[in-house]
């Protein structure tokens, strides 16, 4: 329980800190003393190594987008079977109530 506590307290200083370079340490070290679920995780993110380590490398995000998205899908969902397309489109593009 100790050692995938210090893996999970490793893991977040390696996220908070944007820290990718350490990852493929990291996930060798989860790979090798880790409790099962954490050793699932570590190879989770082995499968796409290189988009996980650019993710906590790069500076570009797309918070901004993902947020947009889901703003949309609620507003689908609270109109669905409601209103008009055209309601919808106008509550999308901010031009109406």
């Amino acid at each position: 329980m100790t050692r995938a506590c210090d893996l999970a307290r490793a893991f977040a200083d390696l996220v908070r800190h944007r820290r990718g370079y350490l990852l493929l340490e990291w996930i060798r070290k989860a790979e090798q003393d880790a409790p099962k679920p954490m050793k699932g995780f570590a190879g989770f993110l082995r499968q796409d190594l290189d988009a996980v380590t650019a993710s906590l490398t790069l500076p570009w995000s797309s918070e901004v987008v993902e947020g947009h998205v889901n703003r949309v899908k609620t507003l689908k969902r609270a109109m669905y079977g409601r209103a008009s397309f055209e309601l919808l489109r106008t509550r999308i593009l901010g031009n109406g109530p």
